[in-house]
């Protein structure tokens, strides 16, 4: 759930942008775990009172959807409309509150894109030129950068023509070593063709500089494009290509051409902003404050892979068009395995998001993600430690501790408990540490540090668990009624602050929590709770539900089964 939206003008605004997934194929936790901290920072910069703008789509027009049209012998849009509406469902399951979930099919990203290009085609940033390109002689066309497979000359990796996912260089496809084309596996041959290039080399100082200065990027971001700006000079890349699935050139003379997918995937985040304004707030020149005001804060929350195109892409084309904010924050993961391999699509390495939420709380993976996703190296997702994790800790620490205290209060104290005047040492210090807490995580969470959040929230949650296991009021209560009283009404506060505190990592979770109490999180943001009497008008019923040693077992064994299968095909 959301809150209303500030519009006060003394509120920050804040602007969050998380990647948009290719429309190709089903989601699988590669994907969450690049993205799941923008929802982190939407729900609790909302908590805090600021304007947020958090805005994301599908990536509709990259090759790799008309490779997968080709095989399965249909229009591009069929498939790219299929997921798109998946990865909606899927979101949506997720809890992610974006304003708007758009696609790079939507007539205002057309629209926008389009405005760009000739914006910068009449200022001298694009231009046009004749260059060689791969064509393919048994398909009879010019093949697009992803049309062409071949070893990285970087890493020795498979890769495609624009980038190679093992290392994350930038490429052209004449880089490519023993190149191929993606459907017939022909080696390709060389023609000349007119595209339209961007000037990115112009924009080399001034991206250097920009990167230098930069504060509060996670720490590959920074590293991996100060090392790329410093050791290559930047090159004019093509922005056209001779494929009909994109968003035309808008120039006569051209038809047959369309706007590449790598310059126009990113200009997402600006049209999604224009679309959010003119369809969903109804007021058309709402995106300028978050686009054009200097205090506004931009938060991009993307994959690895991705850095390069949020770093430098993106920033050029900004500074090309003049007057738009330039990224604040890169919130870059490094890459999550699988039970210490990589996912792999091909070789059907992976857990797919469909199937998991068709068997799993939700909440149970934005927990895990949150703890032990790849912040600043690459992490491992196992079956046994996801089901370890949450029993131990979401269930057993979290979720038995609130149940236990809304269990006691709800059992014996039928009108509630309040505070006395005399809250004893470590009732005082438990209040205060929870006090702290907001700050403390806070300040983790608009650095982007999830983990360490979460780690902070899970010392306030064993604090109080100690504090419950000293005081004991199940005893109390039996013969020092004000005692039990009190120390109940110290936790239940507690209690309180952790709705607040997880709101942003488990919003049904808070909700629900807070549902017992009468305890409105909206209402009272990213605070500390007033004291107040609190009741607990039904009997509580745990939060989550144990996840079996059995359903791990036959998640890996299934999963090892499918791996094998693939392989053999």
């Amino acid at each position: 759930m959301k809150s209303k939206r500030k519009t006060k003008n003394n509120k920050k605004k804040i602007f969050i942008g998380a990647a948009w997934p290719y429309a190709n194929g089903h989601l699988h936790l590669g994907h969450l775990a690049g993205v799941l901290g923008s929802d982190f920072l939407a729900r609790y910069f909302r908590l805090k009172g600021n304007d947020v703008l958090f805005v994301s789509g599908s990536d509709c027009h990259g090759t790799p959807i008309s490779v997968r049209a080709e095989k399965e012998k249909t229009d591009p849009a069929n498939i790219a409309n299929r997921y798109h509406n998946e990865f909606k469902e899927i979101f949506k399951k997720l809890e992610f509150s974006y304003d708007l979930y758009s696609k790079t099919t939507s007539d205002t990203h057309h629209r926008v894109v389009q405005e760009i290009f000739l914006y910068l085609y009449k200022n001298g940033f694009i231009y046009k030129k004749t260059e060689n390109l791969p064509y393919c002689l048994e398909c009879e066309r010019f093949l697009p950068d992803r049309y062409v497979e071949g070893v990285c000359p970087n890493c020795g990796d498979t890769a495609m023509g624009d980038q190679c996912d093992g290392c994350g260089k930038i490429l052209d496809p004449a880089e490519l070593e023993k190149q191929r084309c993606k459907i017939c596996g022909d080696k390709p041959e060389w023609k000349e063709s007119e595209h339209f290039f961007f000037k990115l080399s112009h924009f080399q100082s001034k991206l250097s500089e920009w990167a230098e200065k930069s504060k509060g990027w996670r720490r590959n971001a920074r590293n991996s494009t100060l090392g790329f700006l410093k050791s290559e000079k930047l090159r004019d890349r093509s922005i056209t290509r001779d494929i009909n699935w994109g968003i035309p050139v808008p120039l006569s003379g051209y038809e047959g051409k369309s706007i590449y997918v790598w310059f126009e995937a990113v200009c997402g985040y600006l049209s999604a902003s224009k679309e959010w304004a003119e369809k969903i707030l109804k007021k058309n020149d709402a995106w300028k404050t978050f686009w054009q005001e200097n205090e506004s804060i931009h938060y991009y929350v993307h994959g690895k892979d991705n850095i390069l195109f949020h770093t430098i892409i993106w920033p050029a084309i900004l500074l090309a068009c003049g007057k738009l904010k330039l990224p604040d924050r890169i919130v870059s993961s490094e890459y999550l395995n699988l039970e210490g391999k990589k996912f792999s699509k091909s070789n059907n390495w992976a857990v797919w998001l469909p199937e998991f939420l068709a068997d799993f709380d939700p909440e149970t993976i934005r927990f895990y993600v949150g703890m032990n996703g790849p912040e600043n190296a690459d992490a491992d997702f196992s079956w046994r430690e996801y089901a370890k994790k949450v029993n131990s800790e979401l269930i057993g620490k979290f979720g038995n501790l609130v149940n236990r205290i809304l269990f006691l209060i709800n059992k014996n104290f039928p009108d509630g408990v309040n505070l006395s005047g005399n809250r004893r040492g470590g009732g005082k210090k438990l209040l205060d540490l929870a006090k702290e807490t907001f700050s403390s995580m806070g300040s983790a969470i608009e650095e982007g540090k999830f983990r360490e959040s979460l780690k902070l929230f899970l010392k306030l949650v064993d604090r109080t668990n100690a504090y419950l296991e000293k005081n004991e009021p199940w005893k109390a209560v039996e013969d020092n009624t004000e005692k039990a009283e009190n120390d109940l009404a110290v936790t239940a506060n507690v209690v309180k602050c952790l709705s607040v505190l997880i709101h942003p990592f488990l919003p049904k979770s808070a909700e629900n929590i807070a549902s017992y109490i009468n305890f409105k999180i909206l209402e009272n943001g990213w605070n500390y709770p007033t004291y107040t009497k609190v009741k607990v008008d039904k009997k509580p019923v745990p939060l989550y539900r144990k996840i079996e040693n059995s359903i791990v077992e036959e998640k890996i064994a299934l999963l090892k089964k499918q791996n094998k299968k693939k392989r053999t095909m």
